[in-house]
């Protein structure tokens, strides 16, 4: 309720303000989008991903086209971005799917463990596959680039090494599907947006979480976590999507422009730096005495990967509900990692 007050003050204040401005007037060149994220301006999403791709898309379009973009929930809370996109709130928006939690089965599969190896070629693999299946989950607005981030891991205040490790303990987990995969291994998910989970772990209500490497430095976290699991398992998933509503309003000439920046190609770009620098996290732990990196054997990989078979079969259930061939997609998914060379 409170976020939902949040985000309804900041959209009154747009609307009050005149700043949903897809050039109304007719005639007018100029064409004003605002970008909407949820993480701190010095996160690498937005210098490395959101910065460069709003460049080209006002420099593509002659400058017709400019963005202006709002870190750090400045228009809405982390689980609003895709409703705030798809009202017409805001023109684009970074759209973490699983923070709805099964709203989005379709795109779920992303967040299964065990699937992808690194993000950016991932990224390109995953814009690939889901175009097919974008305008039937997500009707209300348009996905641009998909932007996961690079694998991550449990960090936690006490060893976790196996999955009975899970067990009684209470994590924040990255997004729905390892919300149930804490709950499957008898571990209570403590379910926050990243800019919330460091007063969580402080607080005591959560004792671990999954995240990616250089993240836990970005939100403090390494103050607070100093065990971790070595071994990538699994991404998040998250979007810039466009609302249909100001999307629609563009002259043709600059849909043109916003098409050929909503591409595989442009996921890749868009997730590469974020990739390289979450994955420097790592190594910057091994030098940190402080730190304690456990590399699990074979034998306890194989556990955790058997541990992880029952959220790829629910997804299945949750995905044929919806009157989706469940295999077929998956298949689809599958080829498209070993196309680009991104499957686990």
């Amino acid at each position: 309720m409170k976020s939902q007050k949040k985000w309804i003050v900041a959209a009154a204040a747009v609307i009050a303000a005149g700043t949903l401005s897809l050039a109304s007037v007719a005639g007018a060149a100029e064409v004003e989008l605002r970008l909407s994220h949820w993480v701190p301006p010095t996160h690498p999403i937005q210098p490395t991903g959101m910065e460069p791709w709003a460049e080209s898309i006002k420099e593509d379009s002659g400058g017709r086209i400019n963005i202006t973009i709002f870190p750090a929930q400045q228009l809405g809370a982390a689980p609003d971005h895709y409703d705030m996109a798809r009202d017409g709130i805001v023109d684009l928006s970074f759209v973490n799917p699983g923070y709805n939690a099964g709203r989005f089965p379709i795109v779920a599969l992303t967040e299964i463990p065990f699937l992808v190896k690194n993000a950016s070629d991932g990224a390109a693999a995953m814009h690939e596959w889901y175009a097919k299946y974008a305008g039937e989950e997500m009707p209300d607005v348009k996905v641009c680039v998909m932007t996961p981030h690079d694998p991550g891991t449990f960090h936690s205040k006490v060893p976790v090494h196996v999955p009975a490790d899970v067990s009684g303990k209470t994590v924040r987990p990255a997004n729905a599907t390892i919300a149930r995969f804490v709950s499957l291994l008898g571990g209570a998910a403590v379910q926050v947006p990243a800019p919330e989970a460091r007063e969580a772990l402080a607080n005591g209500v959560a004792e671990a979480m999954t995240f990616p490497w250089n993240s836990l430095y970005l939100f403090g976290i390494d103050q607070i976590l100093h065990e971790h699991l070595d071994m990538p398992f699994y991404v998040s998933q998250q979007m810039t999507v466009m609302s249909k509503l100001s999307y629609d309003r563009l002259s043709e000439e600059d849909r043109k422009v916003i098409d050929e920046h909503c591409t595989p190609e442009w996921s890749k770009k868009f997730s590469d730096g974020w990739a390289k620098w979450e994955a420097a996290g790592r190594q910057k732990m091994v030098d940190d005495s402080t730190h304690h990196l456990y590399e699990p054997t074979e034998e306890e990989i194989a556990l955790w990967r058997e541990a992880a078979k029952p959220l790829l079969e629910e997804w299945k259930k949750a995905v044929e509900e919806k009157g989706y061939d469940a295999d077929q997609i998956y298949d689809e998914y599958v080829a498209a990692l070993k196309k680009h060379d991104a499957l686990y």
